[in-house]
């Protein structure tokens, strides 16, 4: 079976995380510092925050900006469901913005048009979540002029898209946005097993999101409610969580970064190959905007299934049935039955559904070799001309 992502770990990988075991600290450490100030450096961010999950990340951030009962975020239907689940764990509610047909991102368009609406209606949102699908950045120049408009604050996840690129700056860069949140997880492009980063540049955003991933304690005199009993003393101020990354999760992460660039330019040079040998098939391969140098996480085409005699299910499991593991990234979180249950109905966001019946994610990872990716262009071709 090909797989439609996995890790790549190196020797020198396995070294670092070898020398952290033989070390004294295996957790709270030097290793997470080292791997938020690098990661922060490379992206062109003021303040990195490492946790044991994007989905913590993104719970966190949701927390710093304050989203809490009352609120509204909003975000893509086409994502995966901690996008939108992080405005629940604060007690918010969710809306969701459907996608552009092109890119498969949040539509500026869309989100223009519905934040006219809730303005009039006295429901914007507190927190729009633009999801960078496939690591292809969203409009993110439109959707922070929006923000100032509006007045809401905008979170990047950027699980897919670490190394990627919007405007000639690294996604990270915090241009147009308050927090960016990246995914560490195995099939991602760097990973550390489990693992995710916040960054921004608002000083107190970070203070924030690290106390919250660290279960609201602190131990500088500063923040604390009276004097402090001695040097022995914390104080809980907060109500947070063990959202804590491992230094061992961290020196892979290093090692990994290290990496970034030569991960994402592999892909790219996979992408113009598929593009190039899936001309003649009834697909359409992904769109790429101009402006943006994606992080190339996925590479998923669309079946034009007027020319194929199957179904978009058949398709896909005999792909399966063949040894290529494809995958659909994603189901639209809003037909989800918690998320129906809520009143959500599948045609309220046709764009998402419309690329839902037909995406299929193709095997995209940096040790893909050729002959292999030969092997899925020969298998989709068998199967589409069937």
């Amino acid at each position: 079976m090909i797989p439609y992502g996995r890790q790549e770990i190196s020797e020198q990988d396995i070294e670092a995380v070898v020398a952290v075991l033989r070390s004294n600290f295996l957790t709270q450490g030097p290793m997470v510092p080292q791997f938020e100030q690098s990661l922060a450096r490379k992206v062109g961010a003021a303040h990195a925050v490492a946790v044991n999950s994007a989905t913590s990340a993104l719970h966190i951030a949701c927390l710093a900006l304050e989203l809490g009962q009352g609120d509204w975020l909003w975000t893509t239907p086409v994502t995966f469901v901690a996008s939108a689940n992080c405005a629940l764990y604060c007690g918010a509610q969710v809306d969701f913005v459907d996608i552009d047909p092109r890119t498969y991102n949040l539509c500026p368009v869309a989100l223009e048009h519905k934040l006219i609406d809730a303005e009039k209606q006295g429901r914007l949102p507190k927190v729009v979540v633009a999801v960078h699908l496939c690591g292809q950045p969203c409009d993110m120049q439109a959707i922070g002029a929006l923000a100032k408009r509006f007045g809401f604050s905008v979170i990047e996840d950027a699980s897919h898209a670490i190394g990627g690129r919007y405007k000639g700056e690294y996604v990270g860069s915090g241009r147009f946005s308050d927090i960016t949140i990246f995914s560490f997880h195995p099939v991602k492009i760097i990973t550390t097993a489990e693992g995710g980063m916040a960054v921004t540049n608002d000083e107190t955003l970070a203070s924030r999101m690290a106390l919250y991933r660290s279960h609201g304690i602190t131990r500088d005199p500063s923040l604390m409610v009276g004097e402090s009993d001695g040097p022995w003393y914390y104080q809980q101020i907060e109500l947070g969580f063990n959202y804590r990354m491992t230094e061992l999760q961290a020196a892979l992460g290093v090692s990994q970064l290290a990496r970034l660039d030569d991960f994402v330019a592999r892909r790219h040079a996979l992408a113009r190959r598929y593009d190039q040998l899936l001309a003649a098939l009834p697909v359409t391969c992904p769109w790429q905007h101009a402006d943006s140098y994606s992080g190339l996480h996925l590479y998923p085409i669309r079946l034009q299934l007027e020319r194929i005699t199957l179904s978009h299910r058949e398709v896909f499991e005999q792909l399966r049935e063949r040894g290529i593991g494809v995958n659909l990234h994603y189901i639209p979180v809003h037909t989800q039955p918690y998320y129906a249950a809520m009143g959500f109905a599948a045609d309220d966001f046709p764009q998402s559904m419309a690329y839902y019946r037909e995406a299929i994610s193709l095997p995209m990872y940096h040790s893909l070799t050729e002959a292999q990716q030969d092997e899925v262009i020969a298998t989709l071709t068998e199967v589409c001309h069937g």
